[in-house]
């Protein structure tokens, strides 16, 4: 466990069962977010924009009652430089990176920012490593070519969970 995550559960118990659910929730999203990314290439709307306010009011919560007002705004300037970030990277290329990831992206923005700015550079870093590794080993092994499209949103997903998990 994180330094971060273990501060909350030696506080206030509401912040840690806050900070949990939202967790939770992460979790949930994330991995639904994989599986239909993998299979379709799409990252519905329906479900990531109502995660948008429910991560940020759980987040937003346990800081509040935790006393660390500022990781609210870490968690607003987190989401907002990997939506515009990603966002500019959809306009060089929408072929290669799809507005889905760009939404998801501002999404794992929050728990990032949440975490603190190394959890925020780590985890979109971790994600085109991860993403990269696996695109090698497909053309590698003859299943693709450097021309095929491989889902990224599993990749944000498990590149924001290793650096919550690692780093924050």
């Amino acid at each position: 466990m994180t330094a971060v995550f273990a501060d909350y559960l030696a506080q206030e118990p509401l912040a840690s069962a806050l900070l949990a659910a939202a967790l939770l929730g992460f979790a949930l999203v994330g991995g639904r977010l994989s599986v239909l990314d993998w299979r379709t290439h799409r990252l519905p709307d329906r479900i990531v924009l109502p995660a948008y306010p429910a991560a940020a009011l759980l987040l937003g919560l346990a800081a509040g009652i935790a006393g660390e007002w500022y990781r609210i705004l870490g968690m607003l300037v987190g989401a907002a430089v990997l939506w515009l970030g990603f966002g500019a990277l959809h306009l060089l290329s929408r072929r290669g990176l799809g507005l889905g990831d760009v939404k998801l992206a501002g999404l794992l923005g929050l728990y990032l920012g949440f975490a603190g700015g190394t959890a925020l550079w780590w985890g979109p870093f971790f994600a085109v490593v991860l993403g990269g590794l696996w695109s090698l080993a497909l053309v590698l092994a003859g299943r693709a070519t450097p021309a095929s499209s491989v889902a990224f949103g599993p990749f944000l997903v498990l590149g924001a969970a290793l650096a919550l998990a690692v780093l924050a």
